[in-house]
């Protein structure tokens, strides 16, 4: 029987892993792809810290900057402890190896982000994600932690309200597996893939672990909250994060002028730019003043990023851009211990709605999230799992994910999964995106109502076992569709604008709505309401 089991590998999933293990709890973390896959690797611009209280900055304006950016829905204890904490995490990291840049002192280098007021996110050039990754990877080879890779998390085995482990899919031969563990955390991330075509995630961004966690009757809080990225390269939703901003890049239009401040916080940024688009305009991301030499020091990978995917160069160029589903602030409700609203259940990064984004989150504080939340699910799932001598489960989550694996493979279909994926990835952009209303949003719902029933019905059209990619496809899918619902009932309830939700026909702040959304799942009907920020 596993202690800590682990679903997603992460850089919330890998630092739960390392913490549970130096807790001395025994470890399992199970992988749907390989963890040098994950969404991490695409964080590039940084994460924050105050690494010195100084005149220039302290904690308090690190504190003040992300409620700030929360629109006043962001728990003030959750953030105080994130930002508090913040320099020791940075020192932990900084400990293990990950390769930060340095400034001339040989201290950490920073740079400025949108909406703080100092030189606050730390990197490591634009690759910082990455290297915290693989760095953490290294770590857990070392201490010999194990991992079950390529395995589909189907659904979590909850008894009483109390987590007793889950049933994954072995993907290389579609067996079923049932894990017994003690304590789950859930570290599987975000559902931006939801806007297939329009987004900067990778294809296995589904909110699988989400969506498990739905089922499971866990709260979800602040679903309708999905950020744009302002920055990404036309038509390709490559990623030009915030750095390049950061390090003094301009946003002009087709005249060259300047429009808005570029280190606004993004949901304004990325409006700005929206806007000009839907009107007609192209709008570019400008960095020749920069020159060469500050451009491959600070964004390499940018560059050789623009050069392929458009034939230009940065420090010669005018790149044009466009914004892009990017990151979602909402997910399974936690408090500050990781904890779920189902026992022995704890989350962490992504996937979690952990009070620290509210409306909105900040660049360069979603990798401190993983960090520092990552730390604190391993600690403590590891404390609980000390406390349970002994676990009984029935089999009756086995069986129901066997039957229902079982009909899949019975069932014939012609319909197109990626087809699917690509009208609701549009539906999203469209209805669900930078600008909403309700008549957009219900039209929306009506649509995933349809799908819903539709998608319940259907099979497989390959039948073989191993290697089965529509089987997966088709799970993710009935992930996606099982998230839609929940976004669109707290977008539709949520009659104001606020950070990333702005709607046409409620352009201001209500304090009716200063509350976090709720879904959860009871008796097969979802109850949506409003709760108090705490």
């Amino acid at each position: 029987m596993i202690d800590v089991l682990i679903i997603g590998s992460g850089g919330a999933g890998l630092t739960a892993a390392l913490n549970a293990k130096k807790n001395g709890s025994e470890v399992l973390v199970v992988s749907k792809t390989y963890p040098t896959h994950s969404q991490t690797c695409q964080a590039q611009g940084g994460i924050n810290a105050v690494l010195n209280e100084t005149n220039d900055d302290n904690n308090q304006n690190y504190i003040n900057d992300t409620y700030k950016a929360s629109h006043n829905l962001g728990n003030q204890k959750n953030i105080k402890y994130l930002c508090e904490n913040s320099k020791n995490t940075l020192m932990w990291l900084d400990s293990i190896g990950v390769p930060f840049s340095r400034n001339k002192n040989y201290g950490i280098a920073q740079r400025k982000f949108g909406g703080t007021k100092a030189k606050r996110t730390c990197y490591s050039s634009d690759y910082t994600g990455l290297k915290i990754l693989h760095t953490l990877y290294d770590q857990c080879i070392k201490e010999e932690i194990e991992f079950l890779n390529e395995h589909y998390l189907l659904d979590l085995i909850v008894e009483e309200n109390c987590v007793k482990g889950t049933i994954v899919l072995n993907m290389q031969t579609s067996e079923l597996i049932q894990i017994a563990a003690k304590t789950v955390i859930l570290a599987t991330g975000g559902y931006a893939g939801l806007y297939h075509q329009f987004t900067t995630n990778s294809f296995v961004s589904t909110g699988d672990g989400i969506a498990a966690a739905f089922r499971a009757g866990a709260k979800l809080s602040n679903m309708e909250f999905i950020q744009f990225h302002p920055t990404t390269l036309e038509n390709k939703n490559i990623l030009i994060s915030e750095s390049a901003r950061g390090e003094g890049g301009y946003l002009v239009d087709k005249d060259g002028n300047r429009f808005i401040d570029e280190l606004k916080p993004r949901d304004e940024v990325a409006r700005a730019i929206f806007k000009k688009n839907h009107d007609g305009e192209k709008v570019y991301l400008d960095l020749r003043h920069l020159g060469i030499e500050k451009i491959q020091e600070a964004m390499p990978q940018e560059r050789r990023l623009v050069i392929d995917f458009l034939n230009l160069k940065m420090e010669e160029d005018l790149i044009p851009i466009n914004p892009s589903a990017h990151y979602t602030m909402g997910g399974i409700e936690t408090d500050i211990d990781a904890k779920t609203s189902i026992k022995n259940l704890y989350a962490c990064g992504e996937c979690s709605q952990s009070g620290i984004h509210g409306a909105n989150r900040l660049g360069g504080n979603s990798l401190l999230e993983i960090i520092t939340f990552g730390q604190v699910a391993g600690k403590n799932a590891s404390d609980s799992a000390k406390e349970i001598d002994d676990l009984s489960i029935s089999d009756i989550q086995y069986k129901k994910n066997e039957k229902q694996i079982e009909e899949i493979f019975e069932k014939e279909t012609n319909l197109d999964y990626l087809k699917i994926k690509k009208e609701i990835g549009k539906l999203f952009f469209v209805n669900v995106g930078l600008f909403r209303e309700e008549k957009k949003l219900i039209k929306a719902l009506d649509y995933i109502n349809k799908k819903k029933e539709e998608i319940s019905k259907i099979g497989i059209k390959n039948k073989d076992k191993i290697y089965n990619k529509n089987l997966i496809e088709l799970l993710e899918l009935k992930n996606l569709i099982t998230l839609c619902e929940p976004i669109l009932l707290c977008a539709i309830e949520r009659k104001e604008s606020r950070g990333a939700h702005y709607r046409v026909d409620f352009k201001d702040k209500s304090l009716e709505y200063e509350k976090n959304s709720v879904c959860l799942l009871k008796d097969g009907k979802i109850k949506n309401y409003f709760e108090d920020v705490l």
